[in-house]
């Protein structure tokens, strides 16, 4: 059954984190909207990835000083915080009530683009045709699944599998270093799951700062993860190990186990079938999908979140989606990326923002390094925590260009760092900003003041 044509100021195609956003920011600014989705409202963040991955951290850091928190609590915890609570399924209604009381129309359904401002969505009793002056397509990422020899018979997990098990794994091998896979291996290695990472990069978290990836790979090896960098997976052979462990090949003849093999070398756009190809856009291609700076890849047509780029946050699609309908409305901006903090939600916490020295100096900048090792300060004193701070400096301008650090909190104080590059504000204001003691924050201004020493 064909309902008669609806008309919205927008047309929002997925509803994680960056359609959410757009929702919100369109209605506030009086635009109708509608959302589509065909699974949960809210997308992955809330239900699969972060929300549930941060709450078995924190489950997991409480067990590692001897607290009581068992497997038993934290899956239980888990259960709440994703509103899986004696459900198969988690529960999305409270994002679809939050929508729906801003005024948004909630379609839960297949969305497909038909042509310039005309999108079909097919829900389970009917088919619906929108007609709107903006689409924005928000439709995230899934887990990328390598094309490797025998996998299929593995059954690989992916971040979904793993932040919603209701069991340990006799043991679990993570293919791929990057945050997904130190922050799940960290979780069951804390739970005294025998956990191996395997990453084909030289050293983990391969696109942040080096010491970051040096204080979480020290962090990991603590917790008893074993960590093999510079190899890739070349073959699985599936229940070919002892007690029916599954076996991976790696390309330098060794091997490496689990019994759970979790999958996290990177994410796939869902793109394919949407229909973009009305609008002369070809997903499949490499470079398929035109950037002009501001979100559009067509008139009236909008991408935000992880196919947009240039990276894969939930905060970067909740600032894309706003900026968007800022502009599908005619504000005068472009997305701004110069501050975009990056997290890490292990122990210890890593944080970067900006550039390294050598990306700083490769751009041409007169720039220079400042490093405190946090074991000597103050906090790392008081907190018995380790890592480092770090700090780049341009000398002509006289601001920061990159921040960095590993330790307590570092994914909060990492936001002054971030707000100092995105105002351009001088180091001398900086250096003489009063930071509280004993602080993570406070070894960031001591920075500040001997950076500001070095430039008189």
């Amino acid at each position: 059954m064909t309902q008669p044509m609806d008309q919205f100021d927008f047309v929002i195609i997925g509803a994680g984190a960056g359609g959410e956003a757009a929702a919100f920011k369109a209605r506030r600014r009086g635009a109708s909207v509608a959302i589509v989705d065909r699974d949960l409202f809210g997308g992955s963040c809330p239900f699969w990835a972060c929300m549930p991955s941060k709450t078995l951290l924190h489950a997991a850091g409480v067990r590692a000083v001897g607290g009581d928190y068992d497997w038993r609590h934290a899956a239980a915890r888990r259960d709440y915080m994703i509103n899986r609570e004696d459900r198969d399924y988690p529960d999305d209604s409270g994002h679809v009530k939050g929508l729906e009381k801003a005024g948004a129309t909630v379609i839960r359904g297949e969305a497909h683009i038909l042509g310039s401002g005309r999108v079909q969505v097919r829900t389970v009793s009917e088919t619906r045709e929108l007609t709107t002056k903006n689409i924005v397509v928000a439709t995230g990422s899934v887990s990328k699944i390598p094309d490797l020899e025998g996998l299929a018979d593995v059954h690989p997990w992916t971040n979904r599998d793993a932040t919603s098990t209701e069991d340990l794994p006799a043991s679990l091998l993570v293919l791929g270093g990057g945050p997904t896979g130190v922050e799940l291996a960290q979780v069951f290695a804390r739970y005294g799951v025998p956990t191996v990472v395997v990453e084909h990069n030289h050293r983990l978290l391969a696109r942040d700062h080096p010491r970051n990836s040096a204080a979480v790979e020290a962090g990991l090896t603590r917790d008893g993860v074993t960590i093999r960098t510079g190899v890739r997976a070349v073959r699985a052979r599936a229940h070919a190990g002892q007690d029916g462990a599954h076996i991976i090949d790696l390309d330098d003849g060794t091997t490496a186990t689990g019994h759970e093999v979790m999958v996290a070398i990177g994410r796939d756009f869902r793109l394919a079938g949407l229909g973009l190809e009305s609008l002369g856009i070809d997903p499949s291609k490499r470079d398929g999908i035109p950037h002009d700076g501001r979100l559009r890849i067509a008139d009236g047509l909008f991408i935000i979140g992880d196919p947009a780029g240039p990276e894969l946050h939930t905060h970067v699609a909740h600032y894309q989606g706003e900026m968007a309908v800022r502009m599908a409305l005619g504000d005068d901006i472009r997305p701004d990326y110069r501050a975009l903090p990056r997290a890490t939600y292990t122990d210890p916490e890593a944080a970067f923002v900006g550039v390294s020295l050598e990306e700083a100096q490769a751009a041409g900048s007169n720039a220079f390094e400042l490093v405190q090792d946090l074991a000597t300060t103050a906090k790392g004193y008081v907190a018995e925590a380790s890592g480092h701070v770090t700090i780049v400096v341009d000398r002509a301008s006289r601001t920061l260009l990159g921040a960095a650090m590993a330790g307590p909190a570092a994914s909060e104080v990492i936001h002054e760092a971030v707000l100092a590059i995105k105002t351009s504000t001088p180091i001398d204001v900086l250096a003489d900003t009063i930071h509280a003691f004993p602080t993570a924050a406070r070894v960031l201004g001591s920075l500040f003041a001997e950076a500001a020493d070095q430039l008189v």
